[in-house]
């Protein structure tokens, strides 16, 4: 079988986490659909503002869609994957977090859970000028904002109903377009994180 290069691969937790690769497939589809689409746009002359250290739409978004096998995931990582010194910051930062803040996981301007980001924030993509310090472009400038030109939103929910106990194609597909699974999705800056950071001890 090919291997997908944007696919995450952590071979003995897979086999010890059952649910660890329904995620590892969404993420991947979602990453190799928002990089088509990106060399889509590029290719047509716009340019991507996104990029490393610029931690603008984790601190301005109050109302990221965090679904329940993501928090589960973030839960593995943090706890299973991350070091120190980094542990320790993102415990620290857990245990300060409150309801509305930003992104807790934003530890020095950058996303300390990267491999682990949610859907929403993997397809959330800015092209033109870079966002200006405090600006939501989603409410600023929506169209600069990147717009999926396939369904792989869809097509990676579709890849964690076994999470949740729904196997069948058809009742999968039902899953999702009735609003099931979006009826589960939490805000990941509204989450109790402290949790996660009694889980750290």
């Amino acid at each position: 079988m090919k291997k997908n290069k944007f696919r995450l691969s952590f071979p003995q937790d897979e086999r010890k986490h059952s649910w660890l690769p329904f995620l590892f497939n969404a993420y991947a589809i979602m990453d190799e659909g928002v990089y088509r689409d990106i060399e889509k746009q590029e290719k047509s002359g716009r340019k991507l503002a996104c990029r490393r250290g610029c931690s603008n739409c984790c601190e301005t978004h109050r109302d990221i869609p965090v679904y329940p096998i993501e928090i589960v995931g973030i839960y593995w990582f943090v706890i299973e994957k991350v070091k120190e010194p980094l542990r320790s910051e993102i415990k620290k930062a857990l245990i300060k977090h409150k309801k509305g803040d930003p992104c807790p996981f934003l530890i020095n301007r950058a996303c300390s859970i990267y491999p682990m980001r949610p859907l929403a924030c993997r397809q959330f993509n800015v092209f033109g000028k870079p966002c200006e310090e405090g600006e939501d472009s989603f409410y600023t400038r929506i169209n600069d904002v990147l717009k999926p030109s396939d369904n792989y939103l869809g097509r990676a929910l579709y890849e964690t109903t076994p999470f949740y106990g729904v196997f069948d194609d058809e009742e999968r597909v039902d899953f999702i377009n009735s609003g099931k699974l979006n009826s589960l999705v939490k805000i990941l800056q509204d989450y109790p994180w402290i949790e996660l950071a009694r889980r750290m001890s």
